[in-house]
This record gives C-alpha cells, structure tokens and sequence, in this order.
C-alpha cells in the first residue's frame, strides 16, 4: 500500500505488477490514466499485469489516493467479481463498489493522516475480503507455489501437484485469478528482475539467476512488459512504490 500527494504528475509510465491494482483518490485533483480504451479518471481497478507493453501513462495536478497492490487469491473476495472479469483493463471503482466507492473517498480526505488511510483502507479491504467467496484451496496453492518460487516453478508440473486434470487448473486459474498459469510465472519472474536490476545488479547477474535463458531474453521480457530496456526501466520511480507512501519528497 502506498500514498500519493504530487502536485504535478507528469506522464508517469506504469510498470505491471503480479497484483490486482486499486487506485483510489480522494483530493482536490484526480489522477488520469492514459490507457488503451482511453482516460480513465478517479479510482480505479485493474487486473494483473496492468500496464504491460509500457502503454498506460499517469498523469494529473494535485493528486491525492491510495494505492493498494492485492494479491490475485484475495482480488475476487474484496472487488466483488473476479480479476478475470477486468481482462487486463482499467475499471471504475464505482463500477464495483458502488456507492461505497464514494463513500470511501469521503472517509479517505476528511482524514488528517497517512497512517490512518492506510488503517481505514485496511480495515475495509479486510470486511470486504472476510465477506466475499474466496477462490479454491487448489488454485490458490497454485498461485503461492509460482510466487514463492520467483517464478521458476515448472508450470506442467502445477496440476499433477495439485491432483487436478491439466484442463481443470489452468480454467479455475484464469477464472478465479484473472490470468494464465504461463502467463502468471512470466509475470511474477519479470517483477522479481525488475526489482534486482533497481537494486543495482548487472542485467547477466539478474539473468542468470531469474531463470532466463541469457540477457537477451531478459532484455526481451522487460521490453514486452515495460516498452523500455532494462537500463531505462530501472529509472522508473513507480518501481519504488511498494511499502512505502509515494516517495517522500511528494508527500
């Protein structure tokens, strides 16, 4: 979870996640996504892997929200419908929420404090998760099982750990998940690089021990996901947004 207060966004390039991404603003102004199907202001949900290609810019004056990164095996219970039913795209809050979109935004600016937008947020998002259908013990172990490898897991070998049928896991993932087995090990890989080229490791470093097959087929994966190369990927600032608010020179 993060939170933004930048007076002058400008342009800034959103680099995929293996997350369900909610933006919800509550200031004077409103961030703007660029996007494929056009602007899309206010709050906003977005599946895995959103902004893949390097297409999605943010931008926008006085901008005020919370960021929030959901794990996918939660996504379905706190949005309310799937992450599949969001296909990659840019939704409204409202459009799933409601009326209590709304409502959180009010909650959100008549609070003085990040700390308690950050507690306010976290005790809806539990409601709403505690409330809502939670996705299959089998998927989900799938899941856990691609993350906590970084990726490197043998995607064939998911089903026959879980004792499903090939055809049953990879339908209940991309239901319930909102993406692909393949397509989830790609991405959970491509956001462990990312984040060990920021680090400062050399791109054959990173290569060779995230699992691709030589610094061309990494250059080639961060060019897929991100529409840069790893050199310039490493400057983007939304990289730095993960457990801390939005950094602190904008807070």
């Amino acid at each position: 979870m993060a939170g933004f207060r930048i007076r002058d966004l400008n342009a800034l390039r959103m680099v995929p996640h293996p997350a369900v991404t909610l933006i919800v603003e509550f200031g004077a102004g409103s961030p703007v996504l660029d996007c494929a199907a056009g602007p899309r202001l206010g709050s906003i949900a977005a599946g895995p892997g959103f902004g893949s290609g390097g297409a999605v810019r943010a931008w926008g004056e006085n901008v005020e929200c919370v960021q929030v990164r959901l794990s996918p095996v939660i996504a379905r219970a706190v949005l309310g419908a799937s992450p599949a039913d969001l296909d990659g795209a840019v939704v409204p809050l409202g459009d799933l929420w409601g009326r209590s979109a709304a409502r959180v935004r009010e909650q959100l600016s008549e609070t003085s404090s990040w700390q308690d937008r950050f507690a306010l947020t976290d005790a809806l998002l539990a409601r709403r998760h505690e409330a809502g259908p939670p996705v299959d013990p089998e998927v989900a172990w799938a899941w856990h099982r691609i993350v906590g490898s970084r990726g490197l897991a043998r995607v064939d070998g998911l089903a026959a750990e879980v004792g499903w049928s090939r055809k049953r896991l990879w339908s209940r993932f991309r239901l319930q998940l909102g993406l692909p087995p393949k397509r989830a090990v790609r991405l959970v890989r491509f956001d462990h690089a990312a984040h060990r080229l920021v680090a400062g490791e050399s791109a054959a470093q990173v290569a060779a021990n995230a699992g691709y097959a030589d610094q061309s087929h990494l250059h080639r994966d961060v060019m897929a996901f991100t529409g840069a190369t790893p050199a310039t990927m490493t400057g983007e600032p939304f990289l730095t947004v993960d457990d801390i608010a939005w950094p602190s020179a904008g807070t």
